[in-house]
């Protein structure tokens, strides 16, 4: 539970208690009093030890046995990527949409961990995409810890690009905040609209906070606004460090093209559902692949 606990806190304010160290996980004082209810089910999915778990199985433990946080051991198999050990729960019950109290799902464990086996396993379940808890969004954690391939199985099941959420704001805005380039790309390539962000803050604040030029580019490129102004009125730039890269890309990007703005009405009118039909249209293959970044 400690490790689910660690997870979801990284989303809100920093811990103001000591830490200390459970199963090689940094937890607060709080959350190691949970630690104690975790049955030998839990820690052998945690750790991947498969014929353990069989064998507790035989016995009699049921798959789905949960901490007093709603841990369960399909939770923990996640959080560690253990396809196997999921594959074993699943096959035998488990529910993969289990909601600990902290919000998180197996899916979210999956997209947290990397583990893009795990998370095909998991969406080949009846598993739910979206959540009511916001500080657990897969898509969000995939996208922030830049697990691309993760991030590509969540949108080709239908997880909301565009979804934001207090305080996280939406997918892009995450990846943006994080330095995470492969996820903006993959989200900007796959039609993520580069003007919602967290309120009023839009990804291109948030990619100069995290202070990646290169996804500063990216996001220019797909028609950000560098002249933006946020909640306290200021502008991508007002954010930027003296003599950074990022504020030396905002600084020497100039006003867009006639074809770059033709790209981005074309891009809009087409809408995220209808991007990929772009290569069907009647059009030269040099203009098809300049719509498309290709």
């Amino acid at each position: 539970m400690a490790a689910v606990q660690t997870e979801v806190s990284l989303w809100s304010q920093p811990l103001q208690r000591s830490l200390f160290i459970y199963g090689g996980l940094a937890c607060n004082s709080l959350m190691a009093d949970s630690w104690s209810d975790r049955t030998p089910l839990h820690e052998a999915a945690y750790q991947g030890r498969l014929l353990l778990l069989r064998t507790l199985v035989t016995q009699g433990v049921h798959v789905d046995t949960l901490t007093m946080d709603r841990v369960s051991p399909l939770h923990e198999a996640c959080l560690g990527g253990h396809y196997s050990c999921a594959k074993f729960l699943l096959d035998n019950g488990a529910n993969p949409n289990t909601v600990s109290t902290d919000g998180a799902t197996p899916l979210f464990n999956s997209c947290s961990s990397g583990s893009a086996a795990c998370v095909r396993l998991i969406l080949q379940h009846p598993a739910t995409l979206h959540t009511t808890y916001h500080l657990a969004s897969p898509i969000h954690v995939a996208a922030k810890k830049n697990h691309r391939e993760c991030l590509e199985l969540l949108l080709s099941s239908g997880a909301h690009i565009d979804m934001e959420l207090p305080v996280v704001g939406t997918p892009l805005y995450s990846a943006c905040l994080a330095g995470a380039t492969a996820c903006v790309e993959l989200l900007l390539h796959s039609g993520a609209d580069v003007r919602l962000g967290c309120g009023q803050d839009s990804p291109l604040h948030a990619a100069v906070r995290g202070g990646e030029a290169t996804v500063v580019d990216l996001l220019l490129d797909f028609g950000a606004d560098g002249c933006c102004r946020n909640a306290e009125g200021k502008t991508p730039l007002d954010l930027s460090t003296q003599n950074s890269a990022v504020r030396f890309t905002l600084q020497n990007r100039g006003p867009c093209s006639l074809s770059q703005l033709c790209r981005f009405c074309v891009r809009r009118s087409l809408g995220r559902s209808r991007l990929h039909r772009a290569s069907t249209l009647s059009l030269p293959h040099s203009i098809k692949n300049f719509i498309l970044y290709q």
